[in-house]
């Protein structure tokens, strides 16, 4: 199983790509984690009326979508999301493990993701109910699917 992580936007600040790159590198080979940084819509620097912002998220969502492997289980996420324990993300990371499908967690601009996005999805993940920079949540993913992935396998990184 592949985990990919999509996320819109630029390179990051190099500690952000350090610590992502840190959990990345921890994960097991059956579990790897992918990142693919998706080339955000074009904005103006006024803000944008409403259907100008309706445009960029559907131009990001057809990005979102070429982006996506064929047959992932795609997991959008959202601050009106679910919110899981780790122990609650491990048991779904061992589910789609089973299943044989890849997972792609999608990771929005500042104006999130694309509504029909959000509903075509097959979760709607909550990392935290504070608003978080969209770099940060790459690295907070990933380490949480590291942390998840150590309490399958019985790793002592994980202490309850």
């Amino acid at each position: 199983m592949k985990l990919y992580i999509l996320a819109i936007g630029h390179r990051p600040p190099a500690w952000v790509a350090a610590g992502f790159e840190d959990y990345a590198r921890r994960m097991p080979r059956e579990a790897r984690i992918e990142l693919t940084e998706i080339k955000p819509a074009p904005r103006s620097r006024q803000t944008p009326s409403a259907g100008a912002t309706a445009q960029i998220l559907a131009t990001e969502k057809s990005r979102f979508l070429a982006a996506s492997p064929p047959g992932c289980v795609r997991i959008a996420l959202d601050e009106r999301g679910k919110q899981f324990t780790t122990a609650e993300l491990a048991r779904k990371l061992a589910a789609w493990m089973q299943g044989g499908r890849d997972v792609a967690f999608m990771i929005g601009s500042a104006d999130g993701l694309d509504p029909e996005l959000k509903s075509g999805s097959d979760l709607l993940l909550c990392l935290s109910a504070m608003t978080l920079p969209h770099a940060l949540v790459r690295v907070l993913l990933a380490e949480q699917l590291y942390r998840a992935m150590s309490m399958i396998q019985n790793h002592p990184y994980h202490r309850e």
